[in-house]
């Protein structure tokens, strides 16, 4: 006859240890101190096996049946209860110290072989910024969707919905890892979290000045605000070589060629810089071969810029380092929010020096009856035509760059008339 509950509530201590049976081979284990426990007697691989279940009354009777009737699951499957004991106690210690930033280091450190040295970057920088501040301490256990939704919802409230997405992305990613090595059972940030986040704008350009008398506005204003002196001329190499944002905040001093630098007053015609296609916005298979570095020509205000710079990072290996460790390249943002906190929120963005540049450059050579420039232009831009291969990219290259040379100091001319020396820019002096 099965056990009841009040018969296990006053089984007393004796002078033995003794059993007191239930059903399916469980019984209540009392000691000769009174302690009771649930134990299961069950047989596996011919050989008896006894399994302890958990103390009386923390664990009812009720629970003990239930627990009996799992391991029963277990044997009809031909697993061992007791290793699956063991399996579960190992994983749970496991997972009690894996915090989702000790997860998401190992993962990133897993990965690093297969990015870019940029592309492990943003991505450290991405979690650092947005994500360990959040949940970075927590468990992986203890992580839900909801706490990784109120994550992204910071982000997107900046502005930044594609930037939202791609954390999403590298969260998720964490926890297919973790899941695999044991350490939780789902993922919280899965794809159906995508559905809760903010779509992606559709037809939107990135606002952007289309006038130079605006753009030198622009820099006027940023260069008089108080912002620091490197995120400045930042600022200002960014407008005058029209590369993508990314580019220039993670440029390292070994890119650039032609330049004395220890001769400031030395001449540099035919000045350079050399961005590595793996670098650059391109397909995959395009971005191991050579042929599709960007180079860009360094007219003398870029190279005046370049050594101011060099002042004040030379030592190291990026120009333009991070705010938290030289080591790294300044954030994402920095010029953005620079921008932003000066009056040029939706009507400018750091990217929008490309379509400036475009828009101005290609008035000009209509007004010139220039047409040919117009390629130039993109090339400028690092555009790639459809179906060019990396041959034809060198090739064109080099063909042009001295129409290229001429028309950055076209641009050079018309943008910086009327700004701040650079030399007052790194003594901190604004007009």
């Amino acid at each position: 006859m099965p056990l009841t509950d009040t018969q296990a509530r006053k089984a007393a201590a004796g002078e033995k240890d003794y059993k007191l049976a239930d059903s399916g081979g469980l019984y209540l284990f009392v000691t000769t101190k009174g302690s009771k426990s649930w134990r299961l007697k069950y047989r596996f691989g011919g050989k008896e096996k006894r399994l302890v279940l958990g103390k009386y009354p923390d664990m009812p009777i009720s629970e003990a049946r239930d627990r009996r009737d799992d391991v029963r699951a277990m044997l009809r499957q031909h697993r061992d209860p007791a290793i699956e004991e063991r399996k579960a106690k190992l994983a749970a210690h496991d997972a009690a110290g894996q915090t989702f930033q000790l997860a998401a280091q190992r993962w990133h450190a897993a990965q690093q072989p297969r990015w870019s040295p940029m592309q492990a970057v943003k991505v450290r920088q991405a979690l650092e910024r947005d994500v360990y501040p959040e949940v970075g301490t927590l468990p992986l256990t203890e992580i839900n969707g909801p706490m990784i939704l109120r994550v992204l919802r910071k982000v997107e409230q900046r502005g930044a919905i594609e930037t939202a997405k791609r954390i999403r992305q590298y969260i998720s990613a964490v926890f297919v890892m973790a899941m695999a090595e044991g350490l939780c059972a789902a993922d919280p940030a899965g794809p159906h979290l995508v559905k809760a986040l903010l779509p992606t704008p559709k037809g939107g350009k990135q606002p952007a000045l289309k006038h130079i008398a605006a753009a030198r506005e622009l820099l006027t204003t940023m260069e008089a605000s108080t912002s620091g002196p490197l995120v400045k001329l930042a600022s200002r190499l960014l407008a005058l070589t029209v590369v993508r944002p990314g580019v220039v905040r993670a440029a390292t001093w070994k890119e650039f060629e032609g330049v004395d630098w220890a001769d400031p007053e030395a001449a540099a015609p035919d000045a350079l810089w050399r961005v590595p296609a793996e670098r650059m916005k391109l397909e995959v298979e395009d971005k191991n071969d050579e042929a599709f570095e960007h180079v860009v020509p360094l007219v003398p205000a870029a190279v005046e810029v370049l050594r101011a710079v060099r002042r004040l990072t030379g030592r190291y290996d990026f120009l333009f380092v991070g705010v938290r460790s030289t080591r790294t390249p300044m954030s994402e943002n920095t010029i953005g929010y620079m921008y932003a906190r000066n009056g040029y929120s939706g009507r400018h963005v750091p990217h929008g020096w490309r379509a400036t540049f475009s828009t101005i450059m290609n008035e000009r050579a209509v007004e010139q009856k220039r047409p040919d420039d117009r390629a130039i232009i993109d090339a400028m831009l690092a555009h790639k035509p459809k179906g060019m291969s990396g041959s034809e990219m060198a090739y064109n290259r080099a063909m042009h760059m001295g129409r290229r040379r001429e028309l950055a100091q076209g641009w050079a001319d018309v943008l910086t008339e009327g700004l701040t020396p650079v030399a007052d820019l790194l003594n901190g002096q604004t007009r």
